[in-house]
């Protein structure tokens, strides 16, 4: 069974490997949704794969880094695309959450990418 969360981040960023012309070359900001799934078993005595509160555990290291900053200050997010971050998220992450199965960043209301690890 998968289970999923959603955390919401607000951050800055420009994406230095565009041509200057590239509106995204540019420093702007973003309201990015991250989605985190959870696959595995259901556990007998719970009823439940983890705990939401579990996660949010996890993820609140991870949003203290990202929610409010300028997402290119923070190591490994030199060139913060929303595969990068999610990529960066999944590694800050499955330490914590080894049934971590999914991120999603979505970095506008149609824009956004789906990580499920190497």
């Amino acid at each position: 069974m998968e289970i999923f969360n959603i955390y919401y981040i607000e951050a800055a960023r420009k994406l230095p490997s565009l041509p200057h012309s590239h509106p995204c070359a540019r420093l702007h900001g973003h309201s990015f949704q991250v989605q985190v799934f959870v696959n595995g078993p259901l556990d007998p005595v719970t009823g439940w794969v983890m705990d939401f509160v579990e996660l949010d555990a996890a993820f609140a290291p991870i949003n203290e880094k990202l929610d409010h900053r300028y997402l290119n200050d923070i190591a490994g997010l030199e060139n913060p695309t929303s595969e990068n971050l999610a990529h960066w998220i999944w590694e800050q992450l499955k330490p914590t959450v080894p049934w971590l199965s999914k991120i999603i960043v979505q970095e506008t209301h149609k824009s956004g990418c789906v990580y499920t690890g190497d």
